[in-house]
């Protein structure tokens, strides 16, 4: 009886070491998801620096007319005489 006991715990303790809430393959789940969470946040800032830029050259302090020009154009639907409007792919969000 005592070497089934045995053989029992052993198995019984390996199942949970594998397939338990705090096991390996739970493990390796978690791992996986956290290296997604981290792209997908590297991806968010990158994102985010990218439009503090362009905020910045909104800015009154230091205006870019060239970036002032676009916006308005692009809000207002307008363009100039002898303009020659080319469409270009549009950003992602």
């Amino acid at each position: 009886m005592g070497p089934f006991l045995a053989i029992g715990l052993i198995v019984w303790f390996g199942l949970n070491l594998m397939q338990g809430d705090r096991g390996l393959l739970a493990w390796m789940r978690l791992t996986r998801e956290v290296r997604a969470a981290e792209a997908t946040l590297a991806a968010t800032e990158a994102e985010k620096s990218r439009l503090e830029h362009r905020v910045g050259l909104l800015k009154a302090e230091h205006l870019d007319p060239d970036m002032l020009d676009e916006r308005a154009r692009a809000t207002l639907n307008l363009i100039g005489p002898g303009e020659v409007v080319i469409f270009a792919p549009a950003e992602k969000p």
